[in-house]
């Protein structure tokens, strides 16, 4: 069969390009290859390489000859060495593989010569628009400055965000035994080591630190090999006193690629040229690789050109976002390193093994459980006992696990007044086993809802139904502490019901309510447009939170929550992009601050002293001009020196051109920012979705208490299951007696074929 490009171009000779050319070829020798690399065949960027098992399944797979190859030139090692403070913790069962970039090089080079692939190097490549004129497909794969991308910005959509620390890639003639990470704390700041062996005599070592801290320590006057000197002396008993050789390396700031396409007409983007990832979880020829395998497959299977170029992105791109996602809390874990350094010493170790949140509790538990154990053991987990699991005290309050059922607005209420609903959806989750169950905003007014089927807590109607369900709670689900989120929404209420339309206005005009704001700044173009509260209405409001506080009281919730945050009444005050006041309620951070401590000092003055509050903040608005991180933490600070007993850290919400960085735990680094910056307790809420995840972030040190919405929406039981997953039994996760019988999973069919046991003769 004719291949569908059968003249292809291949611009960049690294990796990807020659792996791509290689595999291409290979699947139709009749093909006509052509790889253009500028630099000369034993030049290179770098020195080691670390490929994956599941990578090289893949090599193995389309090219069992490269396989082989390669497998004879691997170093492979299980351990991860940290060393910090003059002590090394060391987790094993880890599984890395490296060779020599050089060497890969060697292997693809030869192997595409023996297929008969055109190599030219060095030599610069023809025009793209010649190049694409002449062949069926080009590739680039021309790495990180790809001047390819660079031509065809405006198809690609290219963005190229850089970053904050300055690092270079060095070589040491010596063979870690382990992949090292290792802290320097010097007068100038925190210089890190990462190292890692790809010989059986060499090592590659890369020195990265803050751009002030490289500028504090004079590295930016000298010149590279000057430089080099100066960090092998900080680094002298990893290096063994010597000192690293840098093949021309300079120092660099890292730089993250990510593109709306990748395609453009017959031109695709491959490798660095398409995304980079931090080299801190070492996935960048392991990327460019893989995007190899699935290009050349994607050829082969499609009928077209076009097609193919469409689904190898559509299969690439969501691995390659994931990936990036990691290796950006990877990086920014680097970047703030100083921020961990007075953690005890094998939790600042899970700390970095687990920033990326690719390695996690639990599988750091299977590969190495001794090192678990220790980290576990330090960090005051019984015997048995997972983090998730070890209990919380708030004031006066114990909370026998780590769990909280995230408030959820249901739109289910009456006239503000909570119903069966109510009573079955929270009862439900207080038997599920949680620590802590909040209901959904309880707002402090008709006027204060964001929908007609939200509740409230501003007539004694809804106290009394509101006491129905705390009485249920503290019955049946002894042990589960119950909390109210108390809140206005502002300038974001008198809208549908969320499955009607969310944030639209209500349908009919004559039943929409007047909106109050910090400023009359309307949410959307087609919402109300609030009122600015006078300073006589703000009283008035301040009284009526002062009013909910009592009868929440009253109602016997355990803890109650002031809702300053996803653009209702309070967080509207507290954003720059939301409050345009001149007045003392306004301007500067203290101003805008002003109205919010005024409501949480006379909540807090009728709230029991033995009972916890916490506040909920919006940590960033994910808008440029918005809430900054600094911000947040000065924000946090304020409560907590108000008397706020834990800060409920989430984000955005809050002005409707938003651009949240959605991912996995993507609002823990805001909470872990505010817990070590501002000393007070924290609570992470956002896309936390596994007990893995919990029991990983609060062993790290990342966060108090998770909050979880959905996965208790999906399950409600969804902590006790958690502990019947994890085998456990004790005080943290206790079943309500007419459950306890389902307290082990059940069985299921086995799925298991008996194992051979004896070898007869033949």
């Amino acid at each position: 069969m004719t291949p569908r490009a059968r003249r292809i171009a291949v611009i960049g000779g690294g990796p990807g390009g020659l792996y791509t050319a290689m595999l291409l070829k290979r699947l139709a020798p009749e093909r006509e290859i052509t790889v253009w690399e500028r630099t000369a065949p034993h030049d290179t960027f770098g020195f080691g390489v670390v490929l994956s098992d599941e990578t090289l399944g893949g090599i193995e797979h389309a090219d069992p000859a490269v396989h082989a190859a390669l497998r004879k030139e691997f170093v492979r090692w299980d351990d991860i060495d940290v060393v910090h403070r003059g002590t090394r913790h060391t987790s094993g069962g880890h599984g890395f593989a490296a060779l020599g970039r050089r060497r890969l090089l060697e292997l693809l080079q030869s192997r595409c010569r023996h297929l008969g692939v055109d190599l030219r190097c060095p030599a610069q490549a023809p025009p793209v628009a010649t190049l694409r004129a002449a062949y069926d497909l080009v590739i680039a794969a021309d790495g990180v400055h790809s001047r390819t991308r660079a031509q065809y910005a405006d198809a690609f959509g290219p963005r190229v965000e850089e970053h904050r620390n300055r690092y270079i890639w060095l070589a040491a003639d010596t063979a870690f035994a382990a992949f090292r990470f290792e802290i320097a704390e010097t007068r100038h700041g925190v210089m890190q080591l990462h190292g890692y062996p790809y010989s059986d005599h060499a090592s590659t070592v890369i020195v990265e630190m803050r751009e002030e801290v490289w500028r504090a320590a004079g590295l930016a006057a000298l010149d590279v090999r000057a430089s080099v000197d100066r960090v092998a002396t900080v680094f002298a008993d990893a290096l063994g006193g010597r000192t690293p050789r840098s093949n021309d390396s300079s120092w660099l700031t890292f730089r993250t690629v990510t593109n709306d396409r990748w395609s453009h007409g017959n031109c695709v983007l491959l490798g660095d040229a398409a995304h980079t990832a931090h080299f801190s979880i070492g996935s960048g020829t392991k990327l460019a690789v893989e995007d190899a395998l699935a290009l050349t497959a994607c050829l082969h299977e499609l009928p077209t050109i076009e097609e193919a170029l469409a689904a190898y992105e559509a299969e690439r791109r969501p691995v390659v976002a994931s990936t990036q996602r990691a290796a950006r809390a990877s990086l920014e874990w680097f970047e703030e390193l100083a921020r961990h350094l007075d953690q005890p010493p094998r939790q600042f170790a899970f700390n970095l093994l687990t920033r990326s949140r690719r390695v996690t509790h639990g599988n750091l538990r299977l590969r190495d459980a001794g090192f678990t154990a220790a980290v576990e053991e330090e960090f005051g987990c019984p015997a048995g006992t997972p983090p998730m699991f070890t209990p919380f005290a708030l004031r006066g309050l114990r909370l026998r696990n780590r769990v909280v059922v995230s408030p959820m607005d249901m739109y289910s209420a009456v006239d503000g007044v909570p119903g069966d609903f109510h009573l079955v959806h929270l009862g439900a989750r207080a038997l599920g086993g949680a620590g802590l169950v909040m209901t959904e905003m309880v707002c402090v007014s008709p006027e204060g809802r964001i929908t007609p089927g939200c509740t409230g807590l501003y007539t004694s109607a809804q106290a009394a139904a509101w006491r129905r369900i705390t009485d249920f709670v503290h019955r049946q689900a002894p042990g589960t502490a119950l909390g109210l989120q108390l809140g206005h929404a502002g300038r974001k209420g008198s809208t549908r019901l969320m499955w009607e339309g969310i944030d639209e206005p209500l349908p009919v005009p004559a039943e929409n309510w007047p909106l109050v704001a910090a400023s009359a700044l309307p949410y959307r173009p087609d919402s109300q447009t609030p009122h600015e509260l006078t300073r006589a209405e703000l009283g008035a409001v301040r009284a009526q939170f002062t009013a909910a506080a009592r009868r929440a009281a009253e109602c016997g919730f355990d803890l109650l929550e002031l809702h300053c945050a996803h653009g209702y009444l309070l967080s509207g005050f507290l954003s720059p992009l939301t409050n345009r006041r001149t007045d003392a309620y306004g301007g500067s951070l203290e101003g805008r601050l002003r109205f919010p401590l005024e409501v949480f000092d006379a909540v807090r003055a009728v709230w029991p002293q033995e009972r916890p509050m916490t506040v909920r903040i919006s940590a960033t608005d994910w808008a440029e001009g918005g809430t900054s991180p600094e911000d947040a933490v000065a924000l946090a600070r304020a409560f907590a020196a108000h008397g706020a007993d834990a800060i409920d850290v989430s984000t955005g919400q809050v002005v409707a051109e938003e651009r949240p960085a959605f991912g996995r735990s993507y609002q823990v680094p805001y909470a872990d920012l505010i817990r070590a910056e501002a000393g007070v307790p924290v609570i992470s809420v956002g896309a936390i979705s596994s007990w893995d995840d919990v029991n990983s972030l609060i062993l790290a040190g990342r966060t108090d208490l998770c909050a979880l919405a959905r996965p208790h929406l999906y399950d409600p039981h969804w902590t006790l299951h958690a502990a019947a997953e994890q085998g456990y039994t004790g005080p943290g996760a206790v079943w309500p007696r007419p459950y306890a019988a389902g307290s082990r999973r059940p069985q299921t069919g086995r799925l298991d074929a008996p194992r051979p046991r004896l070898a007869l003769p033949g």
